[in-house]
């Protein structure tokens, strides 16, 4: 715990068995009371290594996507009474050793949602970032600052961490189930007047850390753009898109569905 606040730690898992393990030995565990995995169908044996390690696993059936991964991490979360969710990635791409600064940033009712930021310490191509991600990333966040009207660093990290009323409040069920659930996130968030901040994380790009390709970024590039534009316009009240609504589909908590999906793993 940290100051009253319930941590759960929840890593959205594909592939990983090669890297859950050190992921997983620097999660600082005096503070986090809670680790969830959830594996979207791998190849290989992430669910096993993670469940040999103790952590709380859950794998789903059939591939849902990054988005759709989220999802049940959240969902599960909240219904095993978590106050702070912060989200690592299994593949070590993001050290565990900031989620004391992550959950404090949360925990003392500063900020509502903390990023970790790549790029505030200027580290994002010495750690290993491909020139033309970083390209994409300064280009594709100084869009969206204009856009949404913020000053973020960065759109685009997978190290996040989220109130319980964060969770509880966004429609996240209307979320794509692909990769840009991260920045319709980030606009929600924003859209109901969550307050944001950033830590700085040193980059780490290493041979078994997963990446998405060029096409699939090049995809990925244009919906972080519409979702952003979209908030334009819905603040011009031009359009009223269902991930901005608010009567969107909130995370479903229910305890039946999540016994389903645990005894399907």
């Amino acid at each position: 715990m940290l100051n009253n606040k319930k941590i759960c730690v929840v890593m959205p898992g594909y592939n990983a068995e090669h890297t859950v393990k050190k992921t997983y030995e620097e999660i600082p565990k005096e503070i986090v009371d809670d680790v969830i995995l959830v594996d979207d169908s791998s190849s290989d044996r992430t669910a096993e290594v993670a469940r040999s390690l103790g952590i709380h696993t859950i794998v789903h059936p059939k591939n849902r996507g990054y988005g759709g991964n989220q999802k049940t991490c959240y969902a599960e979360a909240l219904r095993r009474g978590a106050d702070i969710v912060v989200m690592v990635h299994p593949d070590y791409q993001y050290t565990p050793k900031l989620i004391p600064a992550m959950a404090s940033v949360i925990s003392s009712g500063i900020y509502d949602v903390a990023l970790g930021s790549r790029i505030l310490g200027n580290t994002a191509l010495t750690g290993g970032m491909p020139l033309y991600k970083f390209v994409a990333n300064r280009f594709l966040t100084a869009v969206e600052n204009i856009l949404v009207d913020q000053k973020l660093s960065e759109y685009h990290t997978g190290y996040r961490a989220f109130s319980r009323e964060v969770l509880l409040s966004l429609p996240l069920e209307e979320n794509d189930d692909g990769f840009v659930f991260d920045n319709q996130m980030l606009v929600q968030a924003i859209r109901f007047g969550f307050r944001i901040g950033e830590v700085s994380c040193p980059t780490r790009y290493e041979e078994q850390s997963s990446s998405i390709g060029f096409m699939k970024s090049v995809r990925y590039g244009f919906g972080v753009l519409e979702a952003a534009a979209q908030y334009r316009m819905m603040k011009l009240g031009l359009i009223h898109p269902r991930f901005l609504a608010d009567d969107g589909r909130r995370l479903q908590m229910d305890p039946e569905t999540a016994q389903g999906a645990r005894e399907a793993s």
